[in-house]
């Protein structure tokens, strides 16, 4: 009798745990504000396994380069100065700040450090470093088995992002901004 409770008691912590992320990403979804992210550019033969893609965003290359994160308009911010010192570039979980431009995508700012304020204008996006990758915790995308060739075009990564940081993958666009698809609920 006592071990039956032990697995039940166990088997409803893991369904509470379960419900409580769902709930977690519901709210992302109805309250967070969209963002696009700029993919990296990849050979989309080797990304497209089955019926799902890994992403790769540009601001992820930008931390593993660790020198300049590349705007929409074509300039640059520097993450090296003059002198080719390096700028405080996290090893570490944390958080990125964007600005974002007249066609919603997430422009790199800075990194964000404790006690500064953020812009009106700015908006935060948390990510974590694992295996020397910057994650932003939408790294795949799943699609319909033989539609792989309608998201080769994809751009850019279509984001709902809440106040926090919190991120939740919704969809991608072409170079025009159109969306190619929802994400697989």
């Amino acid at each position: 009798m006592k071990r039956g409770a032990v697995i039940f008691g166990g088997l409803a912590l893991v369904l509470v745990a379960m419900v409580a992320l769902v709930v977690q990403k519901e709210t992302v979804l109805a309250r967070g504000r969209p963002v696009l992210l700029r993919l990296a550019p990849v050979d989309p033969r080797s990304l497209i396994q089955g019926d799902y893609m890994v992403l790769d965003y540009a601001i992820s290359q930008t931390w593993r380069e660790g020198r300049v994160a590349p705007q929409e308009d074509g300039t640059e911010v520097r993450l090296l100065d003059e002198n080719g010192v390096g700028r405080e570039v996290p090893q570490e979980d944390g958080t990125v700040v964007l600005r974002l431009d007249e066609h919603g995508v997430g422009q790199f700012v800075r990194y964000e450090t404790p006690g500064t304020e953020l812009a009106p204008d700015e908006l935060r996006l948390r990510f974590r470093i694992r295996n020397s990758r910057m994650r932003l915790g939408a790294e795949s995308f799943f699609f319909q088995e033989g539609h792989a060739d309608r998201y080769a075009k994809a751009r850019y990564g279509e984001l709902r992002v809440t106040d926090s940081g919190t991120s939740v993958l919704v969809g991608l666009r072409d170079e025009a901004y159109q969306p190619l698809g929802k994400a697989v609920q």
